[in-house]
């Protein structure tokens, strides 16, 4: 089963969006995720509505982030794009008067909800800010070591 990395990749480009500090054109942000244009757009347009990004025309335009990293969360993004189902997992419903199924079902589900809800605790308490931070980070790090080995 194919997973779901849509969340993922929307907060690959953001990182990349807030990074550069510039508009960047649904081409350059496809680049980063080896996928089409118009699957970005789409992606973007969305966010656009929810007032986390906007889109600039003419000659330099392209998507900027407009909204305050310190304030949008992982689960704000997740919502955006429109919560995709965490668990591949689910429960058998092909006999519902079956009471094994029943039983079964009532602690997987519980299982699943708990799961999902430290999730999306978690989700929560991660700001784009926490994210753009520890990049920096990474990125510094990872150009002192290019640096020392030049």
């Amino acid at each position: 089963m194919r997973r779901d990395s849509k969340l993922s990749s929307i907060l690959h480009v953001l990182l990349h969006m807030a990074h550069a500090g510039r508009p960047m054109t649904s081409d350059e942000l496809s680049a980063y995720l080896d996928t089409n244009p118009v699957l970005v757009r789409r992606v973007m347009a969305g966010l656009r509505e929810r007032g986390y990004v906007a889109s600039v025309k003419g000659h330099g335009g392209g998507w900027r982030i407009v909204c305050d990293l310190h304030r949008v969360t992982l689960h704000d993004i997740y919502v955006a794009v429109g919560s995709p189902t965490i668990f591949a997992m689910g429960n058998r419903v092909d006999q519902p008067g079956c009471l094994v199924e029943q039983v079964v079902n009532q602690s997987l589900a519980g299982a699943f909800d708990e799961a999902q809800a430290l999730l999306m605790q978690r989700f929560g308490a991660v700001t784009l800010a926490d994210l753009a931070e520890r990049f920096s980070q990474q990125y510094a790090t990872h150009q002192g070591a290019m640096h020392e080995q030049s």
